[in-house]
């Protein structure tokens, strides 16, 4: 079964008698262990696919299923559930807590949840640790790098073991060498079976995905599935 479902997706908005179409008529499915890459230049609509997939916004008409949901008519508490239970989100600019530990802001999510997840700082301490920041768990935020940071909301966005997780121009605030070692983390992620949907500007970004997207005037085209990811340019191994 896909994961993410668009049937004929449309999202308008309305100025005084003007409508605008940030998408439209979008047929998408994306299926569990895929790596897709968004792109499209300011207001193809790729941010507003990005904020459908993520349960941030509704089609204006069409329909959306995720993990076999349709989340078309969810209320807020709905569609905040959704986000909680099977998303994991990835920003440019990170949105760490300031104040907070690296280990804290890994937890976060924990927060949203209906119920407790069991052995909640033993899974964030691994997660730290696949990221490799094991010795930064109690480092603040401005105490890390960029890249550092950006490994923590890594961790962050796994932590409540989604399906799907979007990431917005992960590398947009990195220099090349650290965007590197991030999505070749990504990529590793991947090859455990995560489902990952990036959006982005830059084509290196995108050559890591197997699939990707271009967005032009709210409509969607693709480049043929099934490429090989060929690395940002090159530079040794690093650890951001």
């Amino acid at each position: 079964m896909s994961l993410c479902v668009l049937e004929k997706v449309s999202k308008t908005y309305t100025t005084g008698d003007l409508v605008v179409y940030a998408l439209r008529q979008v047929d998408l499915t994306i299926d569990p262990g895929e790596f897709v890459a968004v792109m499209g230049p300011s207001g193809s609509g790729k941010t507003t696919l990005m904020n459908i997939l993520g349960c941030l916004d509704v089609p204006s008409s069409g329909r959306y299923a995720l993990a076999g949901k349709d989340v078309t008519a969810m209320d807020d508490d709905e569609l905040s559930r959704m986000r909680s239970e099977h998303i994991g989100f990835i920003f440019q600019s990170f949105h760490l807590l300031p104040y907070a530990t690296a280990l804290e802001n890994v937890l976060l999510p924990t927060l949203y949840l209906e119920r407790p997840v069991d052995g909640g700082k033993s899974r964030a301490l691994e997660l730290l640790s696949l990221v490799g920041l094991e010795d930064r768990a109690h480092f603040r935020p401005n105490q890390l790098s960029g890249g550092q940071q950006q490994r923590v909301a890594i961790a962050r966005a796994l932590m409540n073991d989604p399906e799907l997780v979007l990431a917005d121009e992960p590398t947009g605030a990195l220099d090349t060498t650290t965007a590197a070692g991030i999505m070749r983390l990504l990529s590793s992620l991947n090859e455990r079976g995560k489902t990952i949907v990036v959006v982005t500007h830059d084509p290196e970004v995108a050559a890591y995905a197997r699939r990707v997207i271009r967005m032009r005037d709210g409509v969607p085209t693709e480049q043929p599935s099934g490429r090989t990811p060929r690395p940002l340019t090159a530079h040794p191994p690093v650890t951001p």
